[in-house]
């Protein structure tokens, strides 16, 4: 039976870090120049029905890199755009393709689909999560501090799909997650009760960004959600990271967001363009965790 990446809990924490190994080890090995190609004959099906960037050439690059080949589908240019159900649409391509990434709006469908597949299936973003930025930055974080295990995480701003894979991370990896997010934008309450004391809740991005050795953030409204833009910014207002709120987290403290970024509403320019900011090297790193995650699927 297949592996899938789904969800970070879908991996033991031993194999989370040997992933992270593997891929500063292919990181390493591209920059040297090595040629590595196991996926020769190989092809990723790569489903989106949101836009992406990172998403796309990360893994397109990545299938390109190992030897294989990547082809791209969205509903407009498929049968899916015509009504064909997503479960035949997986029994289908698990015939022609040796693996999926689904980057999709509603979590259950990448359940569904990875259901009614042969071959392994990864989650490149539902509404739920987003376990591939977590191996790209928790790739960035190890190589810059070392294992994660009893830091603190301090995550301000929308309780969102990444701030929900942080919450699956922290109860993995052993790191304590500081969230500071309004009432209404809180993270999904299932996982939550699953991480238990790993995820703490406070007032105050003040009190969440506080000896941390990890600030992360996210956009206020992520895609699907332009409507509420205004409400959002207002709701919002107050948890912008910026230098004051990096200079109560630890001195070593690095500043994250998986991007794109709007400076001047979640994060400044100051902080985001500064020297404590890796998300250049993190967003970088989608290709290297990525490669190392379908290696792992396909092996």
């Amino acid at each position: 039976m297949s592996r899938h990446y789904l969800s970070e809990a879908d991996l033991s924490a031993n194999e989370f870090r040997r992933l992270l190994v593997r891929a500063e080890e292919m990181k390493a090995a591209h920059k040297s120049g090595e040629i590595y190609t196991p996926f020769a004959n190989k092809t990723l099906a790569m489903i989106f029905e949101k836009s992406s960037t990172r998403t796309r050439v990360s893994f397109e690059t990545g299938m390109t890199q190992l030897g294989g080949h990547a082809i791209y589908l969205s509903p407009k240019d498929s049968q899916l755009g015509r009504g064909e159900p997503l479960e035949d649409t997986a029994k289908v391509l698990s015939q022609m393709v040796d693996m999926v990434m689904l980057r999709t709006n509603v979590h259950q469908s990448v359940v569904n689909f990875a259901a009614n597949s042969q071959v392994p299936v990864i989650n490149g973003l539902t509404d739920l999560l987003h376990p591939c930025q977590l191996l790209a930055d928790m790739q960035t974080f190890f190589a810059h501090r070392g294992d994660i295990s009893g830091a603190i995480v301090a995550w301000v701003g929308d309780g969102n799909n990444v701030c929900n894979s942080y919450i699956n991370t922290a109860n993995l990896l052993g790191f304590t997650l500081r969230i500071a997010c309004p009432t209404a934008y809180h993270p999904d309450e299932t996982l939550l009760a699953a991480a238990g004391d790993a995820v703490e809740f406070v007032e105050t991005p003040m009190d969440a960004c506080r000896d941390a050795a990890l600030v992360v953030t996210d956009v206020w409204s992520s895609m699907g959600q332009e409507a509420e833009q205004a409400g959002r910014a207002a709701a919002f207002a107050d948890y912008q990271i910026d230098s004051k709120l990096m200079s109560v987290a630890d001195k070593d403290a690095l500043f994250m967001h998986c991007l794109p970024a709007h400076r001047g509403e979640e994060v400044t320019a100051e902080v985001i363009d500064g020297k404590q900011s890796v998300v250049w090297e993190e967003a970088g790193n989608r290709l290297h965790a990525q490669k190392a995650l379908m290696e792992f699927l396909l092996a």
